[in-house]
């Protein structure tokens, strides 16, 4: 303290240390800066007081106003709630051969079905419905189980191959190479009768020979020109859309090991209105059994590849 003088050059009163001639200046912090540091503190004190801030044991103080943002999104949920009422409420009264005739709610319907399908559909299925391998395309016309709305509907929720629902879409490939039931060459003649009425190979011996054996262990199934049957879920073998591929390698694996595919039953996860949505949008994305109307996003109908 002793030390303190008033620097020549500023004006301004020293702190009163030194070191190696170098003396700190004690200089005021700027009034602005002051009054905006102490209207920080106020606004902190207001905050805890007013908002949930100070951490608990079992959660946080609650502040006098009781907000928070989970309670928040929780009135603008309810909100849109009672909004969709009407709509969930008209499509749940309407059977789905009328759905698909009224545009506007029909329209409402594939809007709620996409949302739905994003949340459940896409893993499997894919962002824009196109499928992979092993699992259907649903913008195209072909089916296994069948393309009208109340088809699909049906198939959405009692899924493909699911033993706890009885009513689940159920068939069943033998592994023919696998079990025994064909010779690596007779798999190997089936395959090249498939190639053939699928149009991507040539008639030859080999198909020739692989036409006796299909109707003798596939035709029972797939029909004896290869069209498929929708009520066992046999796909179509001539129209060159495979959901195992139709290469001899594909073709070959598919006859030697048979595939068993399956599909949730969404009935048990799902409430009625979220399957009839969902259906309306699958049926939007193709090329299903009826009309959809005009107005429909992304074509009219659906399909699901057979093979």
């Amino acid at each position: 303290m002793a030390n303190k003088r008033i620097d020549e050059a500023t004006g301004t009163e020293t702190m009163g240390h030194e070191w190696d001639g170098i003396e700190e200046l004690n200089t005021p912090l700027p009034k602005w800066w002051l009054y905006t540091f102490y209207a920080c503190i106020a606004f902190a004190i207001g905050y805890v007081i007013v908002y949930p801030a100070i951490p608990m044991i079992h959660g946080a103080t609650p502040g006098i106003w009781g907000w928070t943002s989970r309670g928040q999104l929780d009135q603008e949920m309810k909100k849109e709630q009672a909004e969709r009422a009407p709509i969930l409420a008209a499509i749940a009264k309407t059977p789905l051969d009328q759905l698909v005739t009224d545009e506007k709610l029909n329209r409402q319907a594939i809007e709620g079905g996409a949302a739905a399908f994003k949340v459940n559909c896409v893993q499997c299925h894919g962002a824009g419905a196109q499928g992979s391998v092993g699992y259907p395309n649903l913008n195209d016309d072909d089916w296994l189980w069948g393309g009208t709305i109340d088809d699909i509907a049906f198939t959405i929720t009692h899924g493909v191959r699911q033993a706890a629902d009885p009513e689940s879409r159920m068939s069943q490939m033998p592994s023919f190479g696998k079990d025994g039931i064909l010779t690596p060459d007779q798999v190997g003649q089936v395959v090249s009768y498939v190639r053939t009425i699928s149009n991507q190979d040539k008639p030859s011996a080999s198909s020739q020979a692989g036409a006796a054996i299909f109707a003798a262990n596939c035709a029972v199934c797939h029909g004896a020109d290869g069209k498929g049957s929708q009520a066992v879920g046999a796909p179509n073998l001539t129209d060159g859309i495979w959901l195992y591929g139709g290469s001899v390698a594909a073709l070959t694996n598919t006859v030697t090991n048979a595939h068993y595919g399956q599909m949730p039953n969404w009935g048990a996860r799902l409430d009625p209105v979220t399957i009839k949505m969902l259906a309306a949008y699958v049926f939007s994305r193709g090329g299903g059994k009826a009309a959809a109307p005009a107005a429909a996003p992304s074509g009219t109908g659906t399909g699901t590849p057979a093979q």
